[in-house]
């Protein structure tokens, strides 16, 4: 099994409810094929670097999971298929990618217990 890090931009016509119903159907494929979600942040709505689609802003989703290799070609299969994403991009974690993966997930953990003391 490999570590994996999935970021996709879904259309911002969808309503949050939506948009959160598409996360959770890309995350009970990647059970499907034998993977196993380990980390899933929710980025919001944001401006693009250039329009796609017409559109300039975007719903962005990160996504880490380990999963078997040939399980990448058939989740991005899928995302090509589903007219909600936009764009996405699969990226294996080496051990720098996960030790930096780790860094940051602590790093906003702090920062969200900080905010909530305030």
């Amino acid at each position: 099994m490999n570590s994996y890090e999935t970021v996709f931009i879904l259309t911002p016509v969808l309503s949050e409810e939506q948009a959160k119903e598409a996360v959770q159907r890309f995350e009970s494929q990647i059970g499907s094929l034998g993977g196993k979600v380990k980390h899933s942040e929710t980025w919001g709505l944001r401006k693009l670097a250039y329009p796609i689609q017409k559109k300039s802003t975007g719903f962005y989703f990160l996504t880490e999971f380990e999963a078997p290799g040939a399980a990448i070609n058939e989740l991005e299969v899928e995302f090509k298929r589903d007219e909600r994403v936009m764009r996405f991009l699969t990226v294996r974690m080496d051990k720098d990618h996960l030790e930096y993966a780790e860094k940051r997930r602590a790093r906003l953990g702090s920062k969200k217990s900080a905010e909530a003391e305030a």
